[in-house]
């Protein structure tokens, strides 16, 4: 077999204390997962299903953050409102589907800290018309990502400390124990619509305080026990 043009390239995330890499299959991410985020989108919190959307697995979206390094992100074209959105992201390392909540956290390889980035001026326009996000959260340089720790590390995190800050000043502040579907709950979930495979990412959603960035601005997200994910826009 002869291929038109050469294949695209795997991304991969490094594993934290290992030489490993983890190599990204898919990123599937949860809307409106914290109650007080939410709230400041216009919508009142509730336990109805989690919804879902994704974000492309390409090198050009998913950008690898080393720990105690800073990576520039260009500035997208299209949007004057250009969002930031610290998460939780959930690294899988099994095969499964409809997976039972209790057996959850035995799927996940690790996590990490990530971005996800969002052109909200568009995103909020498609809202509006009642088109799909697509071209508000799946751009390039979308989804940075920080080292993943494994789980053998960190345990099956139910509660820690997220935020972000611009230019050192904190702008999101809240603990993954807010959650409205917890992280086993969103793999349960997610597995009744897709076979999880091994290097899937989640990013598990965003808490209240998001807001736009501009070029020189510095964000720093963090995650108690992770390396800062620190991303300058140009």
């Amino acid at each position: 077999m002869s291929l038109a043009f050469a294949p695209m390239s795997v991304v991969t995330l490094p594993v934290q204390g290992t030489d490993l890499q983890f190599p990204v299959r898919r990123v599937y991410c949860v809307g409106r997962n914290y109650a007080a985020h939410a709230r400041e989108m216009g919508f009142d919190p509730d336990r109805e299903p989690p919804f879902f959307f994704c974000k492309p697995n390409d090198p050009e979206s998913i950008v690898p953050v080393a720990a105690s390094q800073t990576m520039t992100l260009p500035y997208p074209a299209g949007t004057e409102n250009f969002h930031y959105e610290i998460e939780l992201v959930v690294a899988i390392g099994r095969r499964g589907s409809s997976i039972p909540v209790e057996e959850a956290s035995s799927y996940i390889y690790g996590y990490a800290v990530g971005l996800d980035m969002t052109r909200r001026d568009l995103q909020m326009k498609m809202r509006e018309q009642g088109r799909p996000w697509e071209i508000g959260k799946a751009f390039d340089f979308s989804a940075p990502v920080g080292p993943i720790r494994p789980i053998e590390d960190t345990g099956a995190l139910k509660n820690a400390s997220i935020s972000l800050r611009v230019d050192g000043e904190t702008r999101q502040s809240s603990d993954i124990s807010h959650l409205i579907w917890s992280v086993d709950e969103v793999i349960a979930n997610l597995s009744t619509l897709f076979t999880l495979e091994p290097g899937d990412l989640i990013f598990s959603g965003t808490p209240e305080g998001v807001g736009p960035v501009v070029s020189g601005q510095t964000m720093v997200g963090a995650i108690d026990g992770f390396p800062d994910l620190t991303v300058k826009v140009a």
